[in-house]
């Protein structure tokens, strides 16, 4: 069990990632079957097209971006939800001037990602 505060949580960059920053809220370490992190892509900023052994499941803080899940293209925004299967080919694009952030949710499985 444990509370903390976001300003007090570490954050590092993504690796293979334009403007991309991530911190782990919650670790594997911490709860038995779920690791949140918060995603940061500042204007600009973008993740390569890539998959992961591991499903997501995000909420959007602010900001809106480009996402490409599989073959769609969405737009999402603040109050948007989003599901990735685990292997789906996804990737992110900041469309607007303002940082894009998200919740995002991953099983405490391994996990592995693979750039296309």
């Amino acid at each position: 069990m444990s509370v903390k505060h976001i300003q007090d949580i570490p954050t590092e960059p993504v690796p293979n990632a334009t403007g991309v920053s991530k911190a782990v809220l919650i670790s594997a370490q911490e709860a038995p079957n779920f690791a949140m992190r918060k995603f940061s892509i500042q204007p600009g900023g973008s993740m390569p097209l890539h998959t992961n052994k591991v499903e997501h499941e995000q909420y959007v803080l602010r900001g809106k971006a480009r996402v490409r899940l599989g073959e769609e293209i969405f737009e999402v925004s603040a109050g948007d939800v989003v599901f990735i299967p685990a292997d789906l080919p996804h990737y992110y694009v900041n469309i607007t001037d303002e940082p894009f952030e998200f919740i995002c949710l991953v099983p405490n499985r391994e996990d592995v990602t693979t750039l296309l």
